[in-house]
């Protein structure tokens, strides 16, 4: 995982945002949507969409993101795949109540590199994707 200017402006924003709304507006010059719209695209999918129950908020916003700003003819389902199996490759896990070891007291990652790992896979494509 690289961490770099981008990475942690997007765990900057999740002082006041949840992990999915941080990843978009860290993508926000590239995805060119304003910040309230961001927001609310993003607004459901904070704790893991369901309550910790369900695929990561910050996985889901590099998702997210990777659809808006795809402009390359692949897919964007094919893009989300390969971020979501590198995304678990490093982290363990892709569901936010196994990240946090909600069952098994064993946390895998944190909020803050959970955010850092989903913008790190999505940086990756970024050249490909426009």
């Amino acid at each position: 995982m690289e961490i770099n200017k981008r990475t942690e402006i997007a765990v900057e924003y999740k002082r006041k945002n949840n992990c999915a709304q941080s990843v978009l507006l860290a993508f926000q010059p590239e995805i060119g949507m304003d910040d309230v719209v961001l927001k609310a695209v993003g607004s459901g999918f904070g704790t893991g969409m369901g309550g910790m129950e369900a695929t990561c908020g910050a996985l889901c916003g590099a998702a997210m993101a990777a659809g808006f700003i795809n402009k390359s003819g692949t897919p964007t389902k094919a893009i989300a795949r390969e971020m979501l199996q590198e995304f678990k490759e490093v982290s363990g896990a892709t569901v936010c109540g196994d990240l946090k070891g909600i069952k098994t007291g064993k946390m895998l990652f944190s909020c803050d590199d959970c955010i850092r790992l989903a913008v790190s896979v999505l940086e990756k494509r970024l050249a490909a994707l426009k």
